[in-house]
């Protein structure tokens, strides 16, 4: 299964490519993501849970970085085991400036197998996309009020700072997840 998209992100390509790379940033940001955690420097190991029709699935793997270009592109890897079957996917992800914001281009390609293979690729593409739009909601939102964040005026002495998701944190998981979304394809376009 191939799935592709393009997503607009209001913030600046290294700030977005540096919370591609912060595993905080996108165990916050990636829909139904239990864990992530990076175990090297190019290797996370993370955990998802999510509902494709009427299978509730949840995924153990790992994610490897390769072909890194920063700030520009990289390719995601992964596969893993879950309650449903199995996924092994691929994903390149590239960033380019547009205007102060970032595009962000994915395609990824993914290989399921076991019970969330029966479910059809239609309805897993249907489920991966909804992911996806969540996630990108997720991240404008954050980034929108992280901008409010820094156009507010400084805390007076004493006043307690406002911290928040770091738009970084947001573009982390929005790889992570165009990763998770080809594996989540591999695993059922069996």
């Amino acid at each position: 299964m191939k799935i592709d998209g393009e997503q607009r992100i209001a913030a600046a390509r290294e700030d977005v490519w540096t919370a591609l790379n912060d595993p905080q940033s996108l165990r916050l940001c990636i829909p139904g993501c239990d864990s992530l955690e990076r175990i090297s420097g190019n290797e996370f190991d993370g955990a998802v849970t999510a509902k494709v029709g009427p299978v509730k699935v949840s995924f153990g793997g790992r994610v490897t970085l390769s072909d890194i270009d920063p700030p520009n592109a990289y390719t995601l890897s992964g596969e893993g085991k879950g309650t449903a079957g199995f996924a092994k996917g691929e994903a390149s992800v590239r960033l380019r400036e547009d205007g102060g914001e970032t595009v962000v281009s994915y395609t990824a390609k993914a290989l399921v197998g076991g019970k969330l293979a029966q479910v059809g690729s239609r309805l897993i593409e249907g489920t991966v996309r909804k992911l996806a739009g969540q996630f990108f909601a997720n991240l404008n939102e954050h980034l929108a009020a992280e901008e409010e964040i820094l156009a507010a005026p400084a805390p007076q002495a004493g006043a307690t700072a406002l911290t928040g998701i770091s738009p970084r944190t947001w573009t982390v998981a929005l790889i992570f997840l165009a990763a998770l979304l080809a594996w989540l394809f591999a695993t059922t376009g069996n």
